[in-house]
């Protein structure tokens, strides 16, 4: 991901990590809708107003800034998953909670995701 990356807040409450060049991820869904779409200006707001850069150590550690481990609930434990160009960071908890969730309902996302392509 390379040695500067952007963290932000993320969906359910789990943060979103970025490299420097993929920034442009974060826009994603907004690109292109106008400016005076209430819904686009809170989203960018929401991603690109809470977002920081982070530097790696010459260890390949970074320290996340307190005000999104508050957001995230970070306490001791965190879970990386990586989705395609980005990679989310959840607390431990946090992620064991939210795969419960979606293994009682992933057959139903999966069909309307079937019937999206389709349409």
């Amino acid at each position: 991901m390379g040695e500067k990356l952007i963290v932000t807040k993320g969906f359910e409450n789990c943060l979103i990590i970025v490299s420097e060049e993929n920034w442009k991820t974060l826009l994603e869904g907004t690109e292109g809708k106008p400016f005076t779409s209430k819904a686009t200006r809170e989203l960018q707001r929401f991603l690109l107003g809470n977002a920081s850069y982070v530097e790696l150590d010459q260890k390949g550690r970074f320290v996340i800034p307190d005000y999104l481990r508050v957001f995230a609930h970070i306490d001791e434990e965190v879970i990386f998953v990586g989705i395609q160009r980005f990679v989310e960071i959840w607390d431990k908890k946090s992620w064991e909670e939210h795969q419960k969730e979606l293994s009682g309902k992933i057959e139903t996302i999966a069909e309307k995701l079937s019937e999206e392509k389709t349409d």
